[in-house]
């Protein structure tokens, strides 16, 4: 009678520094990023806690690797891309990661760390405005103006009531403290909104407000660059012409 072989061990795959902030992101993104441990993220991979401390040194050094795996999601378009179009894709872009990975924003907003991704990322965002006009100061106000208001929009958008049952019971808590006699107008946007509810949501409305409020900025920052901008030389007229 034959010997059965005995079954060949599953080949564990090799931990490495990639393997250990992909398992942390996914892990963030299931059960949000403060729920994130060294120990859970090791019962995550199948491993010792200890082992990980081979690839990353500490927790801190885990979620700046998460902040990095964001960032290089973020589409930024290159150096010479006309600059709205550059500025709306890179903040329509970071938006959608943002809402994908409904921690990040708040863990890119709170760490003041930098790594080199953190730092190219911002320097190609400036780059895209210094070479298209924009003077140093300008450029910088640019950059600081697009990330408070889109990060600002994330947070409040991240935290509407989106499923039906919910956003129910937060307009019926909220019109019941009001009267259009105490709250006019209020009470008038509220109306509005309960009627246009389902349609707002299947609409893609959160969409559209997002790249209206966008709009206004970057009409906003054209008209600064371009009274920002130095004057263009006057024509030089030669003795020969002016004579004419």
């Amino acid at each position: 009678m034959a010997k059965t072989r005995p079954r060949a061990r599953a080949r564990r795959q090799p931990l490495n520094r990639e393997r250990v902030l992909q398992a942390a992101l996914r892990l963030a993104d299931r059960e949000g990023v403060a729920s994130l441990s060294m120990r859970g993220l090791a019962q995550t991979l199948g491993v010792e806690a200890m082992s990980l401390y081979k690839h990353v040194a500490n927790k801190d050094e885990v979620l700046d690797g998460l902040i990095d795996l964001v960032v290089a999601e973020i589409d930024v378009p290159p150096l010479g891309t006309e600059w709205r179009h550059a500025m709306r894709v890179r903040a329509m872009s970071a938006r959608q990661v943002c809402l994908r990975h409904r921690w990040a924003a708040l863990l890119m907003e709170s760490r003041l760390s930098q790594s080199p991704a953190r730092l190219q990322y911002a320097d190609a965002v400036l780059g895209l405005l210094r070479c298209s006009g924009f003077t140093v100061p300008l450029a910088y106000r640019a950059f600081v103006i697009i990330d408070s208001y889109l990060y600002g929009y994330i947070m409040q958008e991240l935290h509407w009531p989106r499923e039906e049952a919910e956003m129910s019971q937060v307009e019926q808590d909220v019109t019941a403290q009001l009267s259009t006699a105490d709250y006019p107008y209020l009470m008038e946007a509220m109306t509005h909104v309960m009627a246009t509810r389902t349609e707002r949501r299947v609409a893609g409305v959160y969409d559209a407000d997002f790249a209206t409020g966008l709009e206004l900025i970057l009409d906003a920052l054209a008209r600064l660059r371009d009274a920002d901008a130095p004057p263009s030389p006057m024509p030089t007229i030669s003795a020969t012409s002016a004579t004419h």
